[in-house]
């Protein structure tokens, strides 16, 4: 039995194009369009479960997408305490020495919100409830959900978390075998 689980990050937003840390944001016109140019790859996915994060970027990118996705608190964006919605060059500009701790030690959270080290173990809890089934899943959710949970799948250390690039609307593949999680990459056009 094999679970395939496709982790989505949500459309992009004006504060994501202005560098800002996310506020529950919505999405801009050209995430909009983005996403309703993805409806089509979605609506070939044939998922027998989608789940979403409750931040308003993620409920309009899975209204657009035409995808029902039931909440899952695990889903939601890493708290970035007092940084949300301010601009990352104004926190380096006025905590410089916070925001390199910051970006260097995954268990640090000077901001007052979540650490990234407490976000993947929050994923990966998630990750390892899910039922032992096969079939298809959607995740829909922020970029640094999806970090974690590749860090999760892979067991690997969490100071590679910095090294994860994940862009709007893109996809990550996890499957869970009985040997545990694998990280799938496939050809674009091969994910229905």
């Amino acid at each position: 039995m094999h679970l395939r689980l496709l982790l989505i990050s949500h459309a992009a937003t004006a504060a994501m194009r202005s560098g800002r840390f996310p506020s529950d944001d919505a999405l801009d016109e050209r995430g909009i369009e983005a996403t309703q140019a993805w409806r089509p790859r979605i609506e070939a996915m044939q998922a027998a479960a989608a789940f979403r994060s409750t931040a308003v970027c993620v409920g309009e990118t899975a209204r657009l997408l035409n995808l029902e996705a039931a909440i899952a608190p695990a889903l939601a964006e890493i708290d970035f305490g007092r940084w949300t919605g301010q601009r990352l060059a104004d926190v380096a500009a006025a905590e410089p020495d916070a925001l390199a701790t910051w970006l260097s030690d995954p268990q640090a959270a000077p901001h007052g919100g979540e650490s990234f080290g407490a976000l993947v173990a929050r994923v990966g809890a998630w990750l390892d409830a899910l039922p032992h089934t096969s079939g298809t899943v959607i995740a829909l959710t922020h970029a640094s959900v999806i970090r974690a949970a590749i860090l999760h799948a892979l067991g690997a250390p969490l100071s590679a978390h910095a090294r994860i690039e994940v862009a709007p609307l893109s996809l990550a593949e996890l499957r869970r075998s009985a040997r545990g999680w694998s990280w799938i990459t496939s050809p674009q056009d091969s994910v229905s």
